[in-house]
């Protein structure tokens, strides 16, 4: 289905937030990553939804990768030229009548949504409703030093935001090298993250997908049950992720320094 105007596609979430219970009136936005088609993205966010059990509204946002493994540049542009469109898709899930939104984005995805939000905070229209509740980068394609300085532009977000890392992951050591070797978020330390005020949950040793994986939030049962519960929760995924630290000694947490 096309909907060929903002108010119509505002009124359509509305009227699947009212097939909801009350207390599942809830918004996921999902942002997908490098070389990955529209067919893929749905594909991925409908078994995310599937097995972690998330009973609220799903919402891709989908911008247009060029979905070929040589094209890293030209995704990366792409993801950047998204970010004023994605403030505006944004804008529509927070004036629905969810209850909260949340944000899941993967790999450059992850990019993509920082600048949106360091766009939409400069521009005074970041989350005018108070509805945004977990903002969480999943295996981030986000170079260290950037994401430090988008976070210094948005110092009323940070609290929000949850880093899913591993410092294995095959995906962002390429994407490394591409860079010149620069650190990407994704596969940092956990040490190296301690002073940026955000919550950061390690997956290097998640392994029942394998510890290489770039996609474990999505593929690991672990990683997708915790998420799951981190949406369906009224508190937020930091603090779910802290209750299940002993069942789940795999998932190393910190966070932020208050």
């Amino acid at each position: 289905m096309v909907y060929e105007t903002d108010g119509k596609f505002l009124s359509s979430m509305n009227r699947e937030l009212e097939r909801r219970s009350p207390e599942d009136r809830t918004i996921l936005g999902f942002v997908h990553g490098y070389n990955m088609t529209l067919s893929d993205a749905t594909l991925r966010l409908t078994q995310f939804v599937q097995d972690s059990g998330f009973e609220g509204v799903p919402v891709l946002f989908s911008w247009a990768s060029y979905a070929s493994a040589t094209r890293y540049v030209y995704d990366l542009n792409s993801a950047l030229q998204s970010r004023v469109q994605m403030v505006t898709a944004a804008d529509l899930l927070t004036r629905s009548n969810a209850n909260r939104v949340d944000i899941l984005a993967w790999s450059m995805g992850s990019f993509a949504i920082m600048e949106g939000i360091v766009y939409a905070t400069t521009t005074g229209h970041f989350d005018r409703k108070n509805r945004l509740k977990n903002i969480i980068l999943a295996s981030p394609d986000i170079d260290l030093d950037l994401f430090r300085a988008q976070l210094q532009l948005i110092p009323e977000v940070v609290d929000d935001v949850y880093i899913l890392t591993s410092k294995a992951d095959y995906a962002l050591k390429l994407s490394s090298l591409i860079a010149g070797r620069q650190t990407r978020l994704g596969q940092a330390n956990i040490e190296q993250l301690e002073d940026l005020g955000v919550s950061v949950i390690d997956l290097s040793e998640v392994d029942d997908v394998g510890t290489k994986s770039h996609g474990k939030f999505a593929e690991s049962p672990k990683v997708v049950q915790l998420i799951g519960r981190g949406l369906k929760e009224t508190n937020s995924l930091g603090e779910v992720a802290g209750s299940e630290a002993v069942s789940l000694p795999s998932l190393l947490i910190q966070e932020p320094r208050r």
